[in-house]
């Protein structure tokens, strides 16, 4: 993959609370939070990355998308970016996986010339992976219905959706960083 590509979006909006503190403020690597670390990662092979949040709590200069509706949650985020860019596809990550490689995200990107799906998704040995995945446009229909019935769970969204989902043998790569010790660790990783 020698071009960039074109959009990438952060989740950074949500609550940590099993962290007991804001996970994306947290410092990681050589950066001086994990949210920083992501975009800087990111920007390496997107022209664009956003930050999808619900506040501006941010120290370093990132373009931000907020959530356009109360509830706290990624299908809220979906819907605002869609509302809010013109962007027809994204690929979303969340704040809290750091080891999603280049080599995932340009398998997903492969998979996703493969046909008109609404959703290209991640599945890791562990289960799918909803916020590691390129999504399109035409999920917003689907997803405007799920907000309205109050259902915010991803995995519903994507069984209604034209959805495809993508198999990697890493488990390693989508760890999530939701526990300290989970966040110690991957501090201990990054810094061998």
């Amino acid at each position: 993959m020698n071009h960039k590509l074109q959009t990438a979006i952060i989740f950074a909006g949500g609550k940590s609370s099993r962290m007991g503190q804001d996970k994306a403020l947290m410092p990681f690597g050589d950066s001086a939070t994990l949210c920083e670390y992501q975009y800087t990662r990111l920007m390496a092979f997107f022209d664009t990355v956003y930050i999808s949040t619900k506040e501006p709590k941010f120290t370093f200069d990132a373009p931000l998308i907020y959530d356009r509706y109360p509830q706290s949650s990624p299908l809220v985020g979906i819907i605002s970016i869609f509302e809010t860019i013109e962007a027809e596809e994204c690929f979303i990550l969340s704040v809290d996986a750091p080891f999603v490689s280049k080599e995932i995200i340009t398998t997903l990107y492969k998979e996703s010339t493969k046909g008109d799906f609404d959703a290209i998704i991640a599945q890791s040995p562990r289960g799918k992976e909803p916020l590691c995945g390129v999504y399109r446009r035409s999920i917003i229909t689907e997803a405007k219905k799920c907000l309205t019935e109050d259902n915010h769970r991803l995995s519903h969204l994507l069984s209604l959706s034209n959805s495809i989902f993508v198999k990697f043998e890493n488990n390693n790569a989508f760890d999530n960083l939701n526990h300290i010790e989970e966040y110690n660790k991957a501090i201990e990783k990054v810094e061998k």
